[in-house]
């Protein structure tokens, strides 16, 4: 049920910090919220291409963030932490994606995020009690006892990411009717129309 901004007569006409954030400030927590999911997704690309294409040993190959801080990237807690952050970011922002499409792509990248920060609290938690997965040698998801971690993590990222985009098209270009739904001012016809008043 989207956020509503009519208030009971009688109320304060008070609207809480869930129902700014997925009203009237939709836009702006969904433009913070993706230039980190960005950022994030960028160091795993660039993991990537330090591996693939420069040739580095994994353990060199730490992105951006990790040449300079390799004991933070090392640490499970920032993997865990990111993920957690991720999971709720796509939990607070649904309600503002009223729409059908909208709505379903989201849902569909908070479902694989789920499974993705499951994987994480997995990590953490061995992390956390020095007993890892199996015995083996360093803490392990269990999607990871198939595929590299490296890879598995650029995956997971990509696959999470992949329906947000949808989901934000079909947010920014709603269908016709959907479009009086929104709460926000996400959608573009919304920008042509306040420039044209």
């Amino acid at each position: 049920m989207p956020a509503t901004h009519a208030h009971a007569p009688g109320s304060t006409g008070a609207t809480t910090w869930f129902e700014r954030l997925n009203g009237p400030r939709h836009e702006i927590a969904l433009q913070v919220y993706m230039a980190i999911v960005l950022a994030h997704w960028g160091e795993h690309l660039l993991q990537a291409l330090q591996i693939y294409a420069l040739g580095w040993p994994v353990p060199e190959a730490r992105g951006l963030l990790g040449y300079f801080f390799p004991w933070l990237v090392s640490s499970e807690s920032l993997h865990y932490g990111y993920a957690l952050v991720m999971l709720a970011g796509l939990w607070v922002l649904r309600t503002g994606f009223t729409g059908t499409q909208d709505r379903r792509w989201w849902t569909v990248a908070l479902g694989i995020q789920f499974f993705h920060h499951f994987e994480h609290l997995l990590l953490q938690g061995q992390a956390i009690l020095g007993q890892n997965l199996m015995g083996l040698p360093v803490p392990t998801s269990l999607v990871q006892l198939v595929v590299p971690r490296v890879e598995l993590h650029l995956f997971y990222n990509t696959i999470v990411f992949l329906p947000m985009v949808i989901a934000m098209y079909y947010h920014m270009f709603p269908p016709g009717s959907e479009a009086t739904r929104q709460q926000c001012s996400c959608a573009w016809h919304e920008r042509r129309l306040a420039t044209a008043g």
